[in-house]
């Protein structure tokens, strides 16, 4: 069972910038695809950003371009580097994993996830 711990959110005014960061307590952790899902109250879970084991990117066209997904397999972290916060990047963001293929995090489906993490754009 991986655990997903998500730290790093918070207030920021419109154009800040933000990391997010999810440590995961697998060691084999470089051999997930993993991801960033987020939720806005009232509405369902999006995928926004998605990393997979061979590194390769993709990110949800609301965010390409001012969001980099990254990960320190030393350190089993996956972090999410946001800038030009918008205020419709409000949300909770969860930090998501796959084992195997096909790498679903984009569709918002994962095996793994963490609990959330708040983040809150104002205008």
């Amino acid at each position: 069972q991986v655990q997903l711990v998500e730290s790093g959110g918070g207030s920021v005014q419109t154009g800040g910038s933000l990391r997010l960061s999810c440590a995961a307590s697998d060691v084999t952790f470089n051999g997930y695809c993993m991801g960033w899902v987020r939720q806005v109250p009232g509405k369902g879970r999006k995928g926004i950003a998605r990393l997979t084991k061979a590194g390769d990117t993709n990110y949800d066209a609301s965010v390409a371009g001012r969001f980099t997904i990254s990960r320190d397999n030393a350190k089993n972290t996956l972090h999410l580097h946001m800038h030009s916060l918008k205020p419709e990047d409000t949300g909770t963001y969860y930090c998501a994993a796959e084992l195997s293929p096909p790498c679903r995090v984009l569709a918002a489906e994962a095996d793994y996830w963490g609990q959330g993490t708040q983040v809150t754009v104002s205008s």
